[in-house]
């Protein structure tokens, strides 16, 4: 990993105005603050004057700090509406920072909203072309990638239509394969991969992979298992604010604290299922093992349509709220659906090596299609480990998932 810093956020800070009236307004009131005369190249800078609420206004963003050496990727997470998108927005130079400095070192990718950066009456291979210029290639070097781009997309035979007569997987495709062949220094990834095809996801979280040796990553995603897989750091964003900055199982664990504390519920413990699930139950089999043993979860889901491309992640708390472990089906290699009626899994998993001590089960079941989450189950579930005192290896994934 190199020390050069490609990414610096400074107390970065956006803010918008509830009214449209009031917002125009406002803006012009602005215009004339965006002229800094000590901006440096490659510097965004906000007015540093302008850093109080005025009416009807509020913090999407609010004094976030943190920097990037190449070879790093970093998490963005937090709940929908925590500011995600916004401070991507702001490092992709879409939307200036009311507040703070933005430092970008290189050509930037960015893949944040479906149809940001497409024209929608031009070809795709027109739209390649603007795209690239756009982010500092010259023509020749367009000339020189674009193969490499129609074929990472797998769109030869559509490049010579218009982009609106895309479906939202080609826009998907074109939109990383521009950003991810051109080698850019910066890559900006928003949730927006998760439209694609399972085989196309699994085609670019490859190419992040290899991308990760020589840029920077920032990676925005609701789903905790690739943010475990491809971040070395975690910011956790609320309502604008960085509620935490490091370590990515420490972060993740701060992240599934914020969602339990929003919850309505008094006693910390819920449940939540999503049309066209049901219900939902799971059972711990047995609820106090000794150390070193296995446990079984039978876990029956009522559907009342049928669901392909389902995740099911299973995770572990002690009690202090800590994120020991988790697993999920595609870590076997397992795939599966929910057929309309009533469906019963079993996952097999050990053998346990906790100290002696209670703990919690949740689970989440996601549908990949359309990223939605049918089924939340937090810190309802819970088992005790007997006989052992010295913490080992949490739990080992010698597991395997069954249909009953």
């Amino acid at each position: 990993m190199s020390d050069e810093v490609l990414v610096k956020c400074e107390n970065i800070s956006k803010k918008f105005c509830l009214s449209l009236k009031r917002s125009l307004w406002y803006g012009v009131q602005d215009i004339c603050s965006e002229f800094n005369p000590w901006k440096g190249k490659g510097d965004i800078v906000g007015p540093v004057h302008n850093i109080k609420l005025r009416k009807d206004e509020f913090w999407a963003v609010k004094d976030v700090s943190f920097e990037l050496k190449r070879g790093e990727c970093l998490g963005l997470i937090g709940h929908n509406g925590a500011g995600k998108s916004t401070l991507l927005k702001m490092l992709n130079g879409l939307n200036k920072p009311d507040h703070g400095r933005i430092t970008m070192r290189g050509r930037i990718g960015a893949l944040i909203e479906l149809n940001a950066g497409f024209n929608p009456i031009l070809t795709g291979r027109e739209n390649v072309y603007i795209y690239g210029s756009i982010i500092g290639f010259s023509k020749k070097e367009i000339d020189q990638k674009y193969k490499e781009i129609v074929a990472f997309a797998e769109l030869t035979d559509f490049m010579e239509m218009p982009i609106r007569s895309y479906s939202s997987g080609m826009k998907v495709r074109l939109g990383f394969a521009i950003a991810a062949q051109m080698e850019p220094d910066i890559l900006l990834l928003d949730e927006v991969l998760a439209v694609g095809d399972a085989a196309f996801r699994n085609k670019c979280y490859n190419k992040i992979g290899e991308l990760k040796k020589t840029a920077v990553t920032i990676f925005v995603s609701h789903s905790m298992e690739l943010i475990s897989q491809f971040c070395d750091k975690v910011v956790v964003l609320s309502k604008g604010y960085a509620e935490f900055n490091g370590d990515v199982a420490e972060g993740i664990g701060r992240y599934e604290s914020l969602i339990e504390d929003n919850s309505s519920n008094a006693d910390k413990n819920f449940e939540t299922v999503v049309p066209p699930v049901t219900s939902f139950r799971m059972i711990i089999d047995p609820i106090k093992v000794s150390h070193g043993e296995n446990i079984r979860l039978r876990i029956e889901v009522n559907s009342d349509q049928l669901v392909s491309n389902i995740t099911l992640r299973i995770v572990f708390y002690d009690q202090q709220n800590r994120l020991l472990a988790e697993w999920n089906n595609r870590r076997i290699g397992s795939l599966i659906s929910l057929t309309k009626g009533v469906n019963t899994f079993q996952v097999n998993l050990g053998p346990i090596l906790l100290k002696m001590g209670k703990y919690s089960v949740g689970l989440v079941l996601n549908d990949d299609s359309s990223i939605a989450m049918l089924v939340w189950s937090f810190k309802k579930h819970e088992f005790i480990v007997d006989g052992f005192t010295t913490l080992g290896p949490p739990i080992a994934f010698k597991s395997d998932l069954l249909r009953l």
